[in-house]
């Protein structure tokens, strides 16, 4: 029986795990994403898979990626993922070409989405809405075990829904889209706005534990 490897690349970090073939971990890694350019989002993701191919003893396996962002099915096209450099460029084709193999590449919400769906919180219910929280912010939708892509493959995205037009400027263009609030980069954002001070999300949200008012 084949392993299952997937890497979930994330605009803070990129993860990698292997299951066996009855679903047990056998291997985890993060490490960070560098966001300094495309070539460099790439290679992570390909020193990533190439150290988990050894955790593997290079075993059959199959190979599934999440990234923010989806492809167009028009183009092939990466587009409105945070990681901004990766829009507008081939990540599929071009990570099979670097690792060498085939792979399935998916929105990190709808796999996300998928996972509770299937073995989470939603396991037993005909529909199914995720929501992922992380750098950016986005969604997935599965009905009868099965995601729902949409005809744009953008099925269940909320994050560039606009919420007040007057709000912070978002990456995308328009002003004030859910992900500039609820989101990492969001909570960032708004407590530097309310402080002058910059902390990392999970600083934030640690302190907000901690009883800090402001936070």
């Amino acid at each position: 029986m084949s392993l299952q490897l997937g890497i979930d690349l994330g605009g803070t970090k990129t993860e990698g795990v292997i299951l066996d073939a009855a679903g047990r971990e056998q291997f985890r890694k993060r490490i960070p994403t560098d966001q300094s350019s495309y070539d460099a989002v790439l290679g992570g993701v390909t020193k990533l898979y190439a150290e988990m191919l050894w955790h593997a003893d290079e075993a059959p396996h199959t190979l599934g990626i999440g990234t923010p962002g989806s492809i167009s099915a028009r183009t092939g096209l990466m587009r409105n993922s945070n990681t901004v450099c990766l829009n507008g460029r081939p990540v599929a084709s071009d990570l099979r070409a670097r690792l060498g193999r085939d792979l399935v590449l998916e929105n990190d919400a709808n796999c996300f989405a998928l996972a509770e769906a299937l073995h989470g919180a939603g396991a037993g219910h005909r529909v199914v809405f995720g929501v992922i929280m992380g750098t950016g912010c986005g969604g997935g939708i599965v009905i009868d075990g099965r995601v729902h892509r949409g005809r744009q493959s953008l099925g269940g995205e909320w994050g560039h829904v606009t919420m007040d037009p007057h709000g912070p400027l978002c990456y995308c263009g328009q002003r004030g889209c859910v992900e500039t609030f609820i989101s990492g980069s969001g909570v960032e954002r708004a407590h530097f706005d309310a402080t002058g001070f910059r902390l990392a999300a999970h600083e934030i949200f640690a302190a907000a534990d901690a009883g800090e008012a402001t936070c």
